[in-house]
């Protein structure tokens, strides 16, 4: 595809195409790769029975009308972890249009995925729409991590941002076990829950299934709440669990984020991949 049709005025259409499989002696590899800006991937590596892939953005974030379409699949009973080594950030929109993520996970029989972003930062005037749908055989794992921020906290850019619009779907087999749909406007009172117990308040979301679930550490997350973590857990069915949480900032935010991963594998009885980040 000519590079002139990926790009219509400033904005940028990019896709993400991925597979990872299994070799004939059970070693998990990427198997299938096509991306195209805003998306990069890195040299993936192996670590504790898991593929790591970094997904990188090589431009400064997304901007208005961008698109971007990923397709992960994971089959053959490999387990994948999908990183990124810095935070992703959308810019102020100019048209009034939002930029676009379409996120697509389909992980197959006996596999595992962990999706751990570092934190998305929407800008002051940022419109952004996100749509994530996962499809699960009753037999995978699952460790998804989603973190918000309020918006550059330095900047005085607190719940500055135009809008966000969020779509998740998680299905288990043919049963659809979670859905969120929420659209966060400064203007309205669809922010009120963020604000009410911190102000600049960063918000992390963690949906289980599988082996992540299986011997959920209830007690230790009842542990976290503190003066600068508001946390809450529940069953959704069908062995799988979510975890919600507001954080004073991004301090807090990060070390929840660390707690959580390592009370998870450890509840798992699994060693805890290392992602070439500092402390994680």
């Amino acid at each position: 595809m000519h590079a002139a049709n990926n790009v219509s005025g400033n904005s940028l259409n990019g896709h993400l195409e991925l597979r990872c499989e299994t070799r004939a002696d059970g070693t998990p590899y990427i198997s299938k790769q096509s991306f195209r800006a805003p998306i990069h991937l890195s040299k993936s590596h192996l670590d504790a029975g898991w593929i790591i892939q970094t997904i990188v953005n090589p431009t400064a974030g997304f901007f208005d009308g961008d698109l971007l379409k990923c397709d992960i699949e994971i089959t053959g009973g490999a387990r994948l972890v999908l990183s990124t080594p810095s935070s992703s950030r959308v810019y102020p929109t100019r048209s009034g249009a939002p930029a676009r993520n379409f996120q697509k996970f389909t992980v197959g029989e006996n596999c595992a995925m962990e999706w751990i972003p570092e934190p998305f930062i929407p800008h002051a005037g940022a419109s952004y729409f996100q749509k994530t749908d996962i499809h699960l055989d009753p037999t995978a794992s699952l460790l998804f991590f989603d973190w918000i921020a309020p918006g550059r906290v330095a900047k005085g850019e607190i719940f500055a941002y135009q809008n966000l619009r969020w779509e998740f779907d998680l299905h288990v087999g043919v049963t659809l076990v979670a859905r969120e749909r929420y659209d966060l406007d400064p203007t309205t009172n669809s922010l009120e829950a963020l604000k009410a117990k911190f102000p600049a308040a960063n918000y992390l979301s963690i949906y289980t299934a599988g082996i992540f679930s299986k011997n959920f550490p209830t007690t230790e997350l009842d542990a976290l709440t503190s003066e600068d973590v508001y946390l809450g857990h529940g069953p959704l069915g069908t062995g799988s669990h979510v975890i919600r949480a507001v954080c004073r900032d991004s301090l807090a935010a990060r070390k929840l984020l660390e707690n959580l991963r390592t009370l998870l594998y450890e509840a798992a009885s699994l060693p805890a991949p290392k992602l070439g980040r500092l402390f994680l």
